[in-house]
């Protein structure tokens, strides 16, 4: 894909893309000698419970992207002091999209060609890797799990085919796949989450991608929640977020089908309120109209039964296929904006109890819903401009007073996109903004200030990637710039392989145990390839 096109892409086809080539994508590196930078041998792997851990895509239940100060091993104090430790180079691919987890001493780290990896967290060397089916751009969820009466410690993801997996964490091995979704078009994009011996996994898809096209049959996928059985993989219960099934409701004039309803993809992790027994998730746009009421929403579900207990709707109306214009039958008279919601809802309490969820949309607009009073929308807050790509793409973070948001706007002219927010849970007031700092470059993959890549936060500290391969950390008291390491440059590598950094994008920062990790390279959406995974600690 050309920028021309990508103004007219939705966040669908931008999740596609990951392990897509594009004219701006570099050459794919080779295959690495498995026997460089592999671990001794035999080492046995810890109790995830008695070492800091950063677990899956939020690290923890209510998806905060928040890391208190003994678990990151580090005070906003030494992250100025920060210092690269190592290098892990992605053998094969010129992307770099799936989120690292941190648990027992290691990292696990999956990619776009579908290798997964656990790798040493001190030193970056490599105890296995497994192969999936399909590219991996979930992070990776690590629990403690009763398997034939003795509990082992299990990692699981999913794929771009529409699988999850469970794999022993101490040797690789598969214990389970289960495909969660027989749609063609379906796939795995945000990262399975875990409770109580159930793995609930979103689905996502890239029909919208196809939807527009003459003699395609638009549109049947439907998004939704499935339940497994973390144990075995057996399906408990599905809930679709569109619950009645598509029907063909008439034909172009070329003979081909035409359905409704379809859409609400859930891109996103789901945030479990364990105590409520409930889960959030936050969907995406319809591709048929009607628009489903449960798209673009915040949807509450049973964590027993997968029942919709409630629906808050932010963006009525908005269907979406790829490439629709006058005179193509397949797309709806009135085409939407395109803001499905990339970020996972924040479950936060306030001072008194009252809880809020929070999460940023493509609109460019941040909102603050309660749980308690379904969904109701308590404040919102203007962000960004938003568009296809603008506004809040991938991911916000929040402590216990703001929210923290990066805009992308990656579509606006260079020097106007980007920029890091800290908003207040409470009431939705601005507490600071910072803008993009001045590019270096002038024109270029990567020559743009967007910060499309989630955050992450730490007491005094929040971590931000941009698309021009900067990665920072800003003050939380007042969102100044206290650490900035430009990525955009070669690595030598622990495993050796050639790395090259670039943009930041689609995975976020990890803090654990001393570390502060993150990709680089993301080809797409003026973006700049790489392949590398960095690991950062202090001298």
């Amino acid at each position: 894909m050309n920028l021309k096109l990508c103004v007219a892409v939705s966040f669908a086809f931008f999740c596609l893309i990951g392990a897509t080539a594009s004219a701006q994508s570099a050459p794919a590196q080779p295959a690495a000698d498995a026997a460089v930078g592999a671990c001794p041998a035999g080492a046995v792997l810890p109790d995830p419970a008695l070492m800091p851990m950063w677990n899956g895509w939020g690290n923890d239940a209510s998806n905060t992207r928040f890391q208190n100060e003994k678990a990151a091993g580090l005070t906003a104090a030494q992250v100025p002091k920060l210092t690269l430790k190592w290098a892990f180079g992605f053998p094969g691919v010129s992307s770099a999209s799936g989120q690292p987890t941190v648990a027992a001493g290691r990292v696990f780290v999956g990619n776009t060609n579908g290798m997964v990896y656990s790798l040493d967290a001190k030193t970056g060397c490599t105890h296995w890797t497994f192969k999936a089916d399909g590219g991996v751009r979930t992070s990776i969820a690590i629990a403690r799990v009763p398997i034939d009466g003795k509990p082992r410690t299990i990692a699981m993801f999913g794929d771009i085919r529409a699988n999850a997996y469970a794999i022993d964490a101490q040797t690789g091995t598969i214990l389970w796949k289960t495909k969660v979704d027989d749609h063609a078009a379906a796939r795995v994009t945000g990262a399975p989450a875990y409770a109580n011996g159930r793995l609930f996994v979103p689905v996502s898809s890239i029909e919208e991608v196809s939807g527009a096209r003459a003699n395609y049959a638009c549109c049947t996928f439907r998004g939704s929640v499935v339940a497994l059985d973390a144990a075995t993989g057996k399906q408990i219960w599905k809930s679709y977020m569109i619950p009645e099934e598509p029907k063909i409701t008439g034909k172009t004039s070329t003979g081909t089908a035409i359905w409704k309803s379809a859409g609400a993809a859930i891109w996103t992790s789901p945030t479990l309120d364990v105590a409520k027994n409930t889960i959030y998730v936050a969907t995406g746009n319809a591709y048929t109209a009607p628009a489903s009421p449960n798209s673009d929403a915040v949807v509450a579900l049973d964590m027993t039964t997968g029942a919709i207990q409630w629906t808050s709707q932010v963006t009525p109306n908005d269907v979406f296929v790829i490439g629709c214009k006058p005179g193509v039958e397949n797309c709806p008279d009135d085409v939407g904006p395109d803001f499905d919601f990339g970020n996972s809802p924040i479950l936060r309490v306030l001072p008194g109890g009252r809880r809020v969820l929070a999460l940023g949309q493509k609109s460019g607009v941040v909102y603050g819903l309660a749980p308690d009073e379904k969904g109701k929308i308590i404040w919102q807050f203007r962000a960004g401009k938003g568009g296809a790509l603008g506004g809040v793409e991938w991911g916000s973070a929040a402590d216990d007073q703001n929210i923290y948001v990066a805009v992308s706007d990656v579509l606006e002219p260079s020097d106007k996109a980007g920029g890091l927010y800290a908003i207040k849970l409470t009431s939705g007031e601005r507490v600071w903004h910072t803008p993009a700092p001045a590019l270096t470059c002038t024109t270029g993959p990567g020559c743009t200030g967007a910060q499309s890549a989630p955050v992450s936060v730490m007491p005094g500290a929040v971590f931000s990637g941009s698309i021009d391969g900067h990665f920072r950390a800003y003050s939380t008291a007042d969102g100044k710039i206290i650490w900035d390491f430009n990525t955009m440059v070669p690595f030598e590598t622990v495993n050796g392989v050639k790395a090259q950094g670039g943009s930041i994008d689609a995975a976020g920062p990890v803090i654990a145990g001393g570390l502060v990790l993150t990709n680089s390279g993301y080809g797409q959406w003026r973006g700049k390839p790489g392949n590398v995974l960095l690991a950062f600690g202090l001298p």
